[in-house]
């Protein structure tokens, strides 16, 4: 199915099962329940698990397929929200122009950029995409002010020309009349479902270009990009030129992150030199190894992890903790908030450096590599594969000498 491995098939529809499924399986918790603080299916959060999950993906392109570390990858981000929020300006609020050209700006931008760092490698190209991210979050910050109104922020106001919007449009982010920030919510006993416009519009998009990055990975083109982290230098010694391949991966990553970009607008239709920051280029960095560099569906995993310990651990305060533990003794409860109090709230960077530490240093492969094992011991993969001969090799028999 579209062009697609029967196993790549179905790997594709677990995929799009799972996307479309997100409202139910993030609300595993009761309403009400005292575990309910963990449940993650209302739509802000859930918009940016799939804005963040396309930020991702794009990145593991370029880093992960091609080998090549950027810094800079924000500033793209920054690119795309600037761009959809200047549609909304002078045409409407339909999202759909913005988008459009929140790709093709990016792009434009990313060759650029690309052009002048890919003469380098290793850190050194890390290097300079990190000060053109920086150079890029100074222009719009305190530079380019009649574009990006500086430390305030781009955004809509009643004197903007919105050329073609009527008294009938709507007055917030829609695609084509589907307003994004309409919700309808469904009861079934305790639980309460959220099926949010925002979110679908984005898994859709987020399911799109999973598709096309699957296509990537089994490419010729990919095969190329892999070549080219393995060993570029005898690459070289074949005749091939590599900078073609390095140059459109990195285009191609960076119009992932404009998308992305503006799909942050598309929901909040307000853009902020702040998405250009170096911490957000960082930020996806840690997501893609998390998750598992390389992998078709690491970065997602790694991007749904962080976003979800920075919105549900950082909400959760020292009331919250004296209700879970209120059954035990007085010294003993206090004492037990006292220890976990550093790691949760304002301090969840804690926790989350932590896990991420024993991630690095036990499962360098990420959380796809931990979810292979756990696969792997329960159907007992491994304990076949030590078995004498069964270890994929090939023994001959013994063959009688003659004399």
């Amino acid at each position: 199915m579209l062009g697609l491995s029967k196993k790549d098939t179905t790997f594709l529809l677990v995929v799009i099962f799972l996307t479309l499924a997100t409202p139910i399986l993030l609300q595993p918790f009761p309403e009400g329940s005292a575990m309910a603080q963990f449940n993650a299916g209302y739509p802000d959060l859930m918009q940016r698990f799939a804005i963040y999950g396309i930020f991702a993906i794009g990145f593991n392109i370029l880093f992960g397929l091609t080998g090549y570390l950027s810094f800079g990858h924000a500033a793209f981000l920054g690119v795309g929200s600037y761009s959809v929020v200047w549609m909304y300006k002078l045409l409407s609020y339909n999202v759909l122009p913005g988008l459009v050209l929140a790709v093709i700006t990016s792009a434009l931008f990313a060759l650029f950029i690309g052009y002048i760092s890919l003469r380098r490698s290793g850190i050194y190209f890390s290097i300079l995409t990190l000060a053109f991210a920086q150079m890029s979050f100074n222009l719009a910050y305190s530079v380019l002010t009649p574009l990006t109104n500086g430390e305030t922020g781009l955004q809509v106001y009643t004197d903007d020309p919105q050329i073609l919007m009527d008294a009938a449009s709507p007055n917030s982010p829609h695609f084509f009349g589907i307003l994004m920030i309409e919700s309808t919510k469904v009861n079934i006993g305790g639980w309460q479902f959220t099926f949010n416009n925002g979110y679908y519009f984005c898994a859709i998009i987020a399911i799109i270009v999973f598709y096309l990055s699957l296509r990537i990975f089994r490419s010729p083109f990919g095969t190329m990009l892999r070549a080219i982290k393995t060993n570029q230098t005898r690459m070289n010694y074949t005749g091939l030129n590599p900078r073609p391949y390095t140059l459109a991966a990195f285009v191609i990553s960076g119009m992932y992150a404009g998308l992305a970009g503006g799909l942050l607008a598309s929901m909040d239709p307000l853009a902020g030199a702040e998405r250009m920051q170096w911490t957000a280029s960082g930020e996806v960095v840690l997501m893609t190894i998390l998750g598992g560099a390389g992998t078709l569906m690491g970065p997602v995993l790694g991007a749904g992890f962080i976003k979800y310990f920075e919105n549900i651990f950082s909400k959760i305060n020292d009331n919250i903790l004296h209700s879970w533990f209120s059954a035990l003794p007085d010294g003993v409860e206090d004492a037990v908030v006292f220890l976990v109090h550093p790691f949760i709230g304002k301090g969840w960077s804690l926790t989350l450096g932590l896990l991420f530490m024993m991630v690095v240093i036990f499962l360098p492969g990420g959380l796809i590599e931990g979810g292979t094992r756990i696969w792997n011991a329960i159907t007992g993969k491994n304990r076949k594969s030590n078995k004498p001969g069964q270890d994929g090799k090939h023994h001959p028999k013994p063959s009688a000498h003659v004399n």
